[in-house]
């Protein structure tokens, strides 16, 4: 076994959690924590892992950003085409995570993902940094590119076509919500004897929290 490995660890002592001081809600805990993190981590708090599964059954998972967070759920931004994308439109179930460590948290949510609607889309995107439109528009994502010259020409010939006009947003592009079925809150605590609470959505739309143990 490598040692470099085995004996990279920490002793977690930055914080706790019990009944008493989480709040029941957990989209209100979520934020809390996000604007803890913000507050600390400058360098995209917002984001998370997001685990898809493939028609193969194969799960898949990759990092991606936060972009809105309302009582329905999570949004981030795709092209609906890309491996994730198609992951999803065959199976809507999916899991984010979002981990903190300089605050020895983390945070795990599942549920199922449906598309925003195209107004959300138009406006988010309107909003993004011009060249951040021109990328999503011209990349053929999780694609086979055969070359990185071939990615930069396509996005050339998106820049000539458009001029100095607004860069459309693609049909292909836009957004996902995550409507959360669980959470679990998870603050690393001393000997790896972790507080985890977990939020269970009832058939009543009341969410049941439990301790789980480490």
């Amino acid at each position: 076994m490598s040692d470099k490995f085995s004996k990279t660890r920490i002793e977690y002592q930055k914080g706790a959690l019990d009944l008493d001081s989480i709040d029941r809600d957990p989209f209100a805990q979520f934020r809390v924590w996000f604007d803890q993190a913000l507050a600390i981590d400058k360098h995209e708090p917002n984001a998370c892992a997001l685990a898809t599964v493939g028609a193969d059954l194969q799960p898949s998972v990759r990092m991606v950003l936060l972009k809105d967070l309302d009582q329905r759920g999570f949004v981030f931004f795709s092209n609906y085409l890309s491996r994730k994308g198609r992951e999803l439109e065959h199976n809507n179930r999916a899991a984010l995570v979002f981990y903190w460590g300089s605050l020895e948290r983390q945070v795990r949510i599942e549920g199922v993902v449906e598309r925003v609607s195209e107004a959300e889309s138009d406006d988010y995107f309107a909003r993004r940094p011009r060249d951040s439109q021109s990328g999503s528009a011209a990349s053929k994502q999780s694609e086979v590119a055969a070359s990185r010259g071939e990615i930069e020409l396509a996005l050339a010939d998106l820049r000539a076509a458009v001029g100095d006009g607004p860069v459309p947003r693609p049909p292909h592009w836009g957004g996902y919500r995550l409507l959360p079925k669980t959470f679990e809150f998870w603050q690393g605590r001393e000997n790896r004897l972790h507080d985890r609470f977990q939020y269970t959505l009832q058939p009543d739309a009341v969410w049941k929290v439990d301790r789980l143990w480490p």
